[in-house]
């Protein structure tokens, strides 16, 4: 006799026990959101055994399990959040170049860092609410001293719902404690490794130890993880050369080898010069590899996965900048000071440890998470605009209050993330922090609140260019500034069309090298900018740079400008100047492949120097 086990109906053991003489099908919910059906064979009753009925409770027992999913952890895009990143510590014991600035960092003091016990209970939380998966990053996870002791913690989150307790490490320090992390639940490890040369591997983490990473490597392979995972971020013309002997570390060993596009955090010196997109990679493994094939990825992969048939491993392309996963992104990061961040590339954070330390509820803590995995992006910006932004050092995707503002809340205010949501009992918790890079957003929250409040708005502001007596247009004078250096990035994009892009892709256009003639065009606009808008002063640029993105998933080329000069009033005219008719340029160079081509989004993304000092704007345009 067979028994089919389905997903969403009956779930108790006495309807089983009591069918067991004839076919019965069963749905449950299985793996939250998954298609999955388990086959369960049972033998005629008059032969079912006593290990058959064990079999068919312990199955009874993992169904009953399983939980609806939680809104708190779904965002407006329907996406389900079930995999949280977890940093221990912002220590590490290499300084790997891609991650850490060369002047290093201020360490943030131990006492505004998580506690053990805060991390179990904020870890407890999650899993209560759908999370199924833990990755424990750093700094170095393996430097914090209780780490193996920590572990075993979260492994007895498993009964809970908790499937896989995942770590990434630098593997200097790892193999020693690998056994033991392993018999207290850690089921999946990823190890770092940029190159397999020792005097190159020195060079990029400014410390030794390549033969320990690699003995931590072929640990790992003794004790069957399934497979061991080794990250190698590719830049070019550090260890791009070194992609095929990386691939042939698969031959005989079950490694899943993943390359990463070098990514742009805070001093890190990245530029799309260094990026190697995958696409490149890829040309290069058919051509060493012409029968390599692809395989079929989870959902929530991050990584497009390829194996070469005959060898024991796989590789795979984790392609954040040029080919982003955002649509399918099921993760959120707790940083080491506890603060939430629902993006590994957003720069606004909620202190979970602050609502913890001010022993808020729970269920007020989940109210806070639920509304911040709301407000989630459809998708980061692109890679000139996350090159331009402010965010956190890699180290530091755990510390850095000195880019964040501290906001004091008002509790008649709703939450600052624009939420639907209102805030309960929350008259004691005034001084909780919302963090963000964004200047003004602490003056927005402020005149947000006097809207809400019928208060009065503060009037000073006034239009520079208005002469306040006479309401004419004027010049603003600046004789009296002294000069500072000023600087200015602006963007905006062309949708051009199928057509055009295909096109301006092969370089086929009638009128030639559309992206030169664009990026000439800007310079040009940059330079003429006090001619061409009345009122703003001529100034000594001394540079401006125009850069051209092409973006596949919209048929559209993105337009990054930034000037630079010594002067007494800022460039913000001239970047956006240098945008517009770049801009303008391509629709020229373009319409005769079609004329119902969009310029949009031209804006300015930061600007530096003068009285007000640093602004960013740091909400990348949706769609409507």
């Amino acid at each position: 006799m067979k028994i089919s086990i389905h997903r969403n109906s009956i779930r108790h053991s006495s309807f089983l026990a009591s069918n067991l003489r004839r076919t019965s099908i069963i749905q449950v919910n299985l793996n939250n959101a998954r298609n999955y059906i388990a086959q369960v064979q049972i033998e005629p009753v008059f032969r079912t055994n006593e290990v058959n009925r064990d079999a068919i409770k312990a199955k009874i027992a993992t169904i009953e399990k399983q939980k609806p999913f939680n809104n708190f952890l779904t965002d407006k895009f329907q996406r389900k959040h079930t995999y949280l990143r977890i940093s221990l510590t912002e220590k590490c014991n290499l300084r790997c170049t891609y991650c850490m600035p060369a002047a290093g960092v201020e360490l943030t003091p131990n006492e505004k860092l998580l506690t053990s016990e805060e991390i179990i209970r904020l870890a407890k939380l999650f899993v209560s609410q759908g999370i199924n998966k833990i990755r424990l990053t750093g700094g170095e996870p393996t430097v914090r001293k209780d780490i193996v002791e920590l572990v075993g913690e979260l492994g007895r989150l498993k009964p809970l719902g908790l499937e896989t307790l995942a770590m990434t490490s630098n593997g200097i320090a790892l193999k020693r404690k690998l056994p033991q992390l392993v018999k207290n639940g850690l089921n999946l490890l990823n190890i770092s490794l940029d190159t397999l040369d020792p005097f190159k591997f020195e060079l990029i983490t400014r410390r030794k130890g390549l033969e320990r990473v690699l003995e931590a490597i072929d640990h790992a392979v003794a004790l069957d993880f399934s497979p061991p995972k080794v990250n190698c971020v590719i830049i070019r013309g550090v260890n791009d050369g070194e992609f095929l002997d990386f691939v042939e570390l698969t031959r005989n060993k079950p490694l899943d080898v993943r390359f990463i596009e070098y990514m742009p955090f805070d001093g890190n010196k990245w530029s799309q010069n260094k990026l190697v997109p995958y696409q490149e990679l890829l040309k290069t493994l058919f051509n060493k590899y012409p029968d390599a094939k692809q395989l079929t990825d989870d959902p929530h992969d991050t990584s497009k996965a390829y194996r070469v048939p005959g060898f024991s491993g796989k590789i795979g392309f984790i392609t954040s900048m040029s080919d982003h996963f955002c649509g399918t992104c099921n993760r959120l990061r707790i940083t080491a000071d506890g603060n939430l961040k629902v993006c590994l590339f957003g720069n606004t954070e909620v202190s979970l440890r602050d609502l913890l330390r001010n022993k808020v509820p729970d269920e007020q803590i989940l109210e806070f998470i639920g509304m911040a995995v709301g407000n989630k992006k459809k998708q980061h910006a692109g890679m000139f605009e996350l090159a331009a932004a402010k965010n956190r050092p890699m180290i530091l995707i755990v510390t850095g209050l000195n880019y964040f503002t501290r906001l004091q809340m008002s509790p008649s205010h709703p939450y600052p993330f624009n939420s639907r949501l209102q805030l309960k009992n929350y008259t004691k918790h005034r001084d909780l922090r919302f963090y963000t890079t964004k200047k003004q957003f602490k003056n927005n929250l402020s005149t947000s609140i006097a809207d809400n409040t019928n208060s009065n708005i503060d009037s000073s502001t006034s239009l520079s260019h208005i002469n306040s007596s006479t309401g004419s247009a004027s010049m603003v004078n600046i004789t009296q500034k002294s000069p500072t250096f000023r600087t200015a990035t602006a963007q905006g994009k062309v949708i051009i069309g199928e057509k055009a892009y295909k096109l301006i892709r092969e370089n086929n256009l009638k009128k030639g090298d559309a992206l030169s003639v664009a990026r000439i065009a800007g310079i040009q606009g940059a330079k003429k900018t006090s001619i061409l808008i009345p009122l703003c002063h001529p100034l000594l640029l001394s540079h401006i740079s125009v850069e051209m993105n092409l973006l596949d998933y919209e048929n559209a080329v993105e337009i990054i400008a930034r000037v630079e000069c010594d002067g007494k009033t800022g460039v913000e005219m001239e970047a956006l100047s240098a945008v517009s008719v770049a801009a303008l340029t391509i629709f020229d160079m373009c319409k005769s492949a079609g004329k119902g081509m969009i310029i949009k989004d031209i804006r300015i993304m930061e600007k530096t120097g003068g009285k007000s000092g640093v602004w960013r704007n740091e909400d990348p345009v949706e769609d409507i």
